[in-house]
Parts: C-alpha cells; structure tokens; sequence
C-alpha cells in the first residue's frame, strides 16, 4: 500500500471561520440541477490543473519518456540513464532554480500506459474531473481541426495546464500565468469572431493535491517565483486578475505525511514496476513541499512524544541518515554523480541539495502560510475527505533514525481533513480551531484520495461551484 503513495498525490472542521459552506456526503446538488448557460462562450472557461505525476516528461535531446510509459524504449530508473534523466541535477552552491536539465512537459495525463509482461495496462488520473465538465457542458481544446470536427467541438471551454511535478511549484506559477496569457487572448479571439464581449470574462481552476498548491502560490504572488535569498515575496493577488472561483481538490494544504515517507523509503507504483529510490526522489523540490509543518507537531522523539521535531532541520535529516544522506543510497549516487569518483564527496553534494530542497519547501510554505484575505472577487472552494484514517504524527527513534506513524486522524489516506482545511489551533485554552484559508464552500466526499472526484459529493457540485450565477450548494 506504501508503494502506492506518490501515485496517490496524483489524483488527485471542528469550526471553520469566514462563511463556508459546510456540506456533507449525506446531501447534494444533483447535475440534473445544474443549467448551463445557452452559449458555452458565454461562460468563464476552465482550467484543470493536475498533481503529483500528473503531466508527461520527455527528455528533449532524446525523445525518450521519463514519466508517462512503462517499459521499453522509455526509461527506467533502476538504469544509470534512467535515473539520470528521473532526477533533477545537484551541484553544490547552485541554486536549485538554476539546476536544470533537458526534461520537458508533453501534456497532461489523462491516462498512462504501463508494459508488464507484455501487458498493457492503463492507470486513471484525473480522467473523472474532465468527464464532469464535460457533462456539464464544457467541452476540452483538442489538438487538430480535425479531432474538433469528430468530437463536435467548435468552442474549447476547458484547458489542461501541465507541469514538471518535480520542480519548486513556485517556479511553475510563472508557466501558469503565461499559460493564461496565452489561453486568455485566443478566448478573446474566438469572442470577437462570435460578436461577444472580448473582456468581460475570467478564467475559473479546478486543481487537484499539487496543482491546488501551485494555484494557492500563483493566486497569492502571481509570476513571482520565491527569491534565492531564501526572503518571501511581497502578497500582490496578481493571480486574481484572471481568476474568479478556485476549486480545490484533495490539496495538502498543510502536507502530508506521506510525502515524508517518500523521501525516506522512495516509492514505486506496482510491484513488478520498478521503484524510485528515496535518493532519486529526493532530488525534486516540489516533493519536500508536500511536507507538513513542524509546528502541528507532525515529527516527534519516539521516548518523549511531547518532545517535537523539526522536519525542516537538515541536520536532523543528515544525523537520522534520512533520504539523500544515507549512505544505503550510494549505488543511486553513483549512476547520478558518475564524474564524482569518492564516496564521502557525492554524499557531501546529496546532503548539500537536501538542504536546499528543505529551506525551499519551509520558504515555500511560509509564502503560503501567511494570513492574507484575497480580493472579493475571488472565491475558494474545498472537496476534502474525512472519510479515512490518515497517518498524521510521525515518532522518531533518535538512536537508529527508524520512523512509526503513532497517531491518525480524519482524512483520505494521503491528507488529512485539517491539512486539506488549513486548519489552525487558535487558543490552545478553548481548543479553538478555525480555517486559515476563507474558504466560500467545504465539501465532504466519503471517499479516498484517488476516489475524491468519483464521489458524488463531487460530480453532483463542481458544475454549479464553476457558475458564478449558479444558485449556492445546499445541504
């Protein structure tokens, strides 16, 4: 079951403060219920922005698939070049936004192809999100002239935006503003051609786990990418020039767990597939801001469960041999670092890119942490499970490094309810607990994390949370 934790990133309160919503799986709208309007142009077009291993990764100077297909020619990261080209480079006293190599998106994944035993097999993404949409009327752009006239799409409503899920997620806001620049200015297009109002729209997200991260970052601060300097940027809301309502799925809002087991066991996706080292993953940044926070008590010593931890300390990770400091993961350092010929120096250059990745993910979350109220145009919705004993307190042995989930709580197996909510402990007193996101709806779906956007909870609502003039969800 732990294999399947990073594929799990894929699919993608006691109180809650501001005037959420709160609506549980026992009642919803229906989809028979929901009128579009009579011209899909004149509604806000959407954009879906995917999680964890949601977008293929092809190697430019090579063709070869990275992620995305299974076997061969693609590549496989138990290989030297497969490894290689999985991870993103290290080099000591360069920044992590300088490290780059030759891997380029090629589109989101609505499925991907795995050959084992010569047997195809298909894994679903997010497949289910842009069924709903489409249901409710929103129809996808396509490729060619030619897939319009087979599908009957004359005026795409729906977008894809995908990512390199492995780099620092603030790095991609700037990819995702061009992306709308670029989305907003065809729209414009076809309004003009339809005698319509070229101006008078937004776009409305639907982003599941990651992508709802990487929209809270590109909402907040728009195309600004974190400093080097470790600083925060200035909150400017540019982001909500463009958009209207941000519907946000399964999100970690305040980490997971899982993404810590990642980086200290590495993951695989099923057991005759090959597996991802916790060297190899711990080369991607995006992943270390999955994690959660230290001051919800998530890390603690396993002989003084008062005793917190901080899971950002690099030296914690390099005393406890986690991840990319432990010398077990030296046969992958070698296939990442073949011109550094000594141990004790590819070891220094892995420790180095840990510390890197993990003051990034706390500057990363730091810049999303801080209270601040959008703009009122914009509206935040939440689908968040609660369904699902989640891990959510980590014990160490400080002796060995060895680590025990001690503790559960609400949530969806991957991320619990209060990380989803961003839910914060106000009085320590009174208990209080409130919602540091202002969210306009909260949606409770029964499900797990890769079955959040089959539930009905959700088909049943999205459409109606995407129209502005829609009527409000009701219990």
């Amino acid at each position: 079951m732990r294999g399947f934790c990073l594929l799990a990133f894929l699919l993608t309160t006691v109180t809650l403060s501001g005037c959420a919503s709160i609506l549980s799986s026992a009642g919803s709208l229906q989809i028979s219920n929901f009128a579009p309007p009579d011209s899909p142009i004149d509604r806000n077009p959407v954009i879906v922005i995917h999680g964890t291993l949601g977008s293929k990764l092809v190697d430019d100077r090579t063709g070869r698939v990275i992620w995305g297909a299974f076997g061969r020619p693609a590549a496989n990261p138990s290989f030297p070049s497969g490894a290689r080209s999985t991870a993103l480079p290290m080099a000591p006293g360069v920044p992590l936004s300088q490290l780059r190599d030759s891997v380029q998106t090629d589109g989101a994944l609505e499925a991907f192809e795995v050959t084992a035993f010569r047997l195809p097999l298909e894994i679903r993404s997010y497949t289910q999100i842009l069924r709903t949409l489409n249901a409710g009327g929103y129809r996808h752009q396509v490729s060619t002239p030619e897939n319009a006239a087979v599908l009957g799409i004359d005026y795409p409503t729906c977008f894809q935006f995908d990512f390199d899920w492995r780099r620092d997620i603030s790095e991609n806001a700037r990819l995702l503003h061009e992306f709308i620049v670029e989305k907003r200015a065809y729209i414009k297009d076809q309004r003009q051609r339809n005698g319509r109002a070229a101006d008078d729209f937004n776009f409305n997200i639907v982003a599941h786990s990651m992508g709802g991260l990487l929209t809270r970052y590109y909402l907040r601060y728009g195309s600004q990418p974190l400093p080097d300097d470790g600083s925060l940027p200035e909150i400017t809301w540019d982001g909500c020039r463009y958009i209207e309502e941000a519907v946000l799925i399964g999100t970690p809002n305040a980490g997971s767990t899982l993404a810590f087991s990642n980086l200290l066991n590495g993951t695989s996706i099923g057991l005759l597939l090959p597996k991802y080292a916790p060297a190899l993953v711990g080369t991607m940044p995006a992943i270390y801001q999955l994690l959660p926070r230290s001051r919800h008590g998530v890390l603690v010593d396993s002989s003084d469960h008062n005793r917190q931890l901080d899971i950002y300390d690099p030296q914690l990770w390099q005393a406890m041999k986690w991840g990319l400091a432990s010398p077990n993961q030296d046969w992958i350092l070698r296939m990442l670092l073949p011109g550094v010929n000594d141990q004790n120096a590819r070891l220094a250059i892995a420790v180095d890119h840990q510390r890197k990745c993990l003051m990034r993910a706390q500057q990363f979350h730091a810049a999303i942490d801080i209270p601040a109220s959008p703009p009122q145009q914009l509206s935040l919705h939440l689908f968040a499970g609660e369904s699902i004993k989640t891990d959510a307190v980590i014990a160490v042995d400080l002796q060995n490094g060895r680590t025990k989930a001690i503790k559960q709580a609400q949530g969806d197996g991957v991320t619990t309810f209060a990380s989803a909510a961003a839910q914060e402990t106000i009085d320590t007193n009174s208990q209080q607990i409130v919602s540091t996101i202002p969210w306009k709806t909260v949606l409770r779906p029964r499900a797990d994390h890769l079955g959040l956007t089959q539930d009905t909870v959700f088909t049943d609502n999205v459409l109606s949370l995407l129209e502005a003039n829609a009527k409000s969800v009701k219990p």
